[in-house]
């Protein structure tokens, strides 16, 4: 008997541990996703990317961060704000989306209802998912956010810029006037609302974007993503809480709280008030008891603001967004996941903003779709250690719809030229092939030595044509309801 009853209780013990470590196995699994995603912080702003007090702020909660996981050197984004987003939100290059611009006002604007974002994805896993700031993927209010996967979304459908419309009054020594006669007109041109939604619901105005708005966007991001996150906590719940932060985008205003904090200007300032409220989001996690369990990417959409007087900083490489230069393609990425992802581990690997798409997705446990193509890579493995190298080795660089760069590896051939965003791209009559690595300014043309360079360029932009035909992009504003063509062939 007393044998039967050690063996019974051997049994048991051992059902419990199984069961145990089938939780931690679930638990694991189903992380915790929190995105910071900033506006046009450039590569050379932060302490650990070679910025900090260089530019006039110290960024020490960022920098701690960058230290407790895997800093990338080589994380690239594409030229424009609407791109780079529809890239993080559906895995697929912008081009393929029609996002490949920044829109203008006058036609459908934004992600069709077609395009499965990782909200959708997520929500499917049991995700509570919520989202705070520019959404700049459709102002409709049928492409708003609550539209495309998320439960609840506080912020503007396009972008901060809009708050100068309201600041022309030199009256009120807001912004130059030009005159009514050629100034905005709110009658024909309404202000931009800022938004609160809930998924299934109609969206509410609380309240229109002007300059003061504009400073206190990034405390009441702040404030309803800690919010939403105690929530599902205390529900129980995985989630996945997507901060869309309003700086460092131009006008860059910073909080009340914040101005003349550094002594050294708006811009300093801005950043000090992002690595404060970077660092409330990770006090948050901890204090929840939820740090371990949470996947934290903090990431730029965009190379730096080029926009006089609010203009960044690219560090060592050169050029301005809205062009396939490094100076817009790179920027700062970091991830953090405790007792999964490697402290203090730093690669220049590349790695793409749609490969964040496909990287969370797996994370949480979804299918990736496969009626289309999905241009995001797992890079998992390599964020964790299992692979010392990324999962990609390049990527055709878009600015808006042409095909101006493509990088391969440490290697990068330029198709067109241009410097800075006003420039007028030039084509050029042979590619212009530069070493990243040894050349990092971009200065000097090293293809007549180096032509065998040409053949892997070349296999990811035909790759990419040859997809173009089997699955035709959808063109930039395009209604609703899109549906792709049946089984289109070449």
């Amino acid at each position: 008997m007393h044998g039967r009853s050690l063996r019974g209780a051997v049994f048991w013990m051992a059902l419990a541990l199984a069961l145990l470590l089938r939780g931690e196995a679930l638990a694991a699994a189903k992380p915790n996703i929190v995105f910071m995603l900033v506006d046009n912080l450039g590569y050379g702003e932060l302490g650990v990317y070679g910025g900090g007090v260089l530019r006039g702020a110290p960024t020490p909660r960022i920098d701690t961060l960058a230290g407790q996981g895997l800093r990338l050197l080589n994380f690239n984004v594409e030229a424009q704000c609407t791109p780079s987003r529809s890239a993080l939100m559906t895995g697929r290059l912008a081009i393929r989306s029609g996002t490949y611009a920044v829109p203008l006002g006058g036609q459908p604007d934004g992600l069709t209802l077609w395009e499965e974002t990782i909200a959708e994805l997520l929500s499917r896993q049991g995700y509570a998912t919520g989202m705070w700031g520019k959404w700049h993927l459709g102002s409709g209010l049928d492409r708003l956010p609550t539209n495309q996967g998320f439960d609840e979304w506080f912020g503007i459908p396009r972008t901060y810029d809009e708050a100068l419309w309201t600041g022309q009054n030199e009256s009120k020594g807001l912004w130059p006037a030009v005159g009514d006669a050629q100034g905005w007109n709110p009658k024909a041109d309404p202000p931009q609302p800022i938004y609160e939604a809930r998924k299934g619901e109609q969206p509410k105005v609380l309240r229109t974007l002007d300059l003061e708005q504009r400073r206190l966007m990034e405390g009441e991001i702040t404030r309803r993503g800690i919010d939403f996150m105690t929530r599902q906590v205390k529900a129980g719940r995985p989630f996945f809480a997507y901060l869309s932060f309003s700086l460092m985008h131009f006008p860059t205003l910073p909080g009340p709280e914040f101005a003349g904090k550094t002594g050294n200007g708006d811009w300093a300032d801005c950043l000090a008030e992002m690595d404060h409220r970077v660092g409330q989001v990770l006090d948050a996690l901890k204090r929840l008891g939820v740090e371990d369990d949470t996947l934290v990417i903090f990431a730029s959409d965009n190379g730096p603001e080029a926009i006089h007087p609010w203009e960044g900083s690219a560090g060592p490489w050169r050029g301005t967004y809205f062009t396939a230069m490094e100076g817009s393609l790179r920027a700062p990425f970091i991830v953090r996941w405790p007792k999964k992802i490697p402290a203090g581990r730093v690669s220049n690997e590349i790695v793409h903003i749609v490969d964040c798409f496909t990287t969370m997705a797996r994370a949480g446990g979804a299918e990736i779709p496969k009626d289309r193509p999905i241009d995001g890579v797992d890079q998992m493995a390599f964020f964790q250690g299992r692979q010392e190298r990324s999962s990609r080795e390049g990527f055709p660089a878009f600015v808006a719809n042409r095909l101006t760069a493509v990088k391969w590896r440490n290697w990068k051939g330029h198709v067109l030229w241009q410097e800075k965003m006003f420039d007028t791209p030039q084509a050029l009559p042979i590619p212009k092939l530069v070493n990243l690595l040894a050349d990092p300014r971009e200065e000097r043309d090293v293809g007549p030595h180096n032509s065998w360079v040409a053949e892997h360029l070349m296999k990811i932009t035909d790759d990419l044509l040859k997809s173009f035909k089997e699955y035709p992009p959808i063109p930039m504003g395009t209604p609703e309801p899109y549906q792709p063509p049946v089984n289109p062939r070449p």
